[in-house]
C-alpha cells in the first residue's frame, strides 16, 4: 500500500510541472492518519509546476484520511470527492484546491464521462 503512494509523490515530484494544475497555486498538505501515527505529504504548487516533501507546515489546504484510502484513491479505486462527501476524509482551508487536486487521481476503470489523466500515463 505505501508503495502506491510513494509512488504517486515521486513520480508528481520527477515531472515537476502537472499540466492539469496550469492554472493553480497554493500548498496542500495530505495527512496520513494511522493509529497514532501521521504521515505528512506537501505539494507546494506555482501555475502546475509541482514539488512534493515531507513536511507537517502549514498549508492553503489540508486533507486528511488513512492510509488505505489514499492509496484507493491514486489506484483509481475510490472517489475524492465522493469520499469527502461520505465523511471518508476530511478537508480544511481552500475547499476549491482540494477540486483541483483530485484531477490529479485516475478514474476508476469503466467510468464514464471526461476521463481523468492517470499519472502514470503522463510522462
Amino acid at each position: 500500500m505505501a508503495d502506491a503512494i510513494t509512488r504517486f509523490f515521486e513520480e508528481l515530484n520527477r515531472r515537476g510541472f502537472e499540466p492539469l494544475l496550469e492554472t493553480t497555486s497554493g500548498t496542500v498538505r495530505f495527512d496520513l492518519h494511522e493509529g497514532a501515527r501521521t504521515t505528512h505529504w506537501l505539494l507546494d504548487i506555482d501555475r502546475g509546476r509541482v514539488r512534493v516533501d515531507q513536511e507537517d507546515r502549514e498549508a492553503d489546504t489540508v486533507i486528511g484520511m488513512n492510509p488505505t484510502l489514499f492509496e484507493q484513491l491514486v489506484t483509481g479505486r475510490e472517489d475524492g470527492i465522493a469520499s469527502m462527501l461520505r465523511g471518508d476524509l476530511t478537508v480544511s482551508g481552500d475547499h476549491g484546491l482540494m477540486a483541483r487536486i483530485e484531477r490529479l487521481f485516475p478514474s476508476a476503470p469503466g467510468t464514464r464521462g471526461p476521463r481523468r489523466v492517470d499519472v502514470r500515463e503522463v510522462s
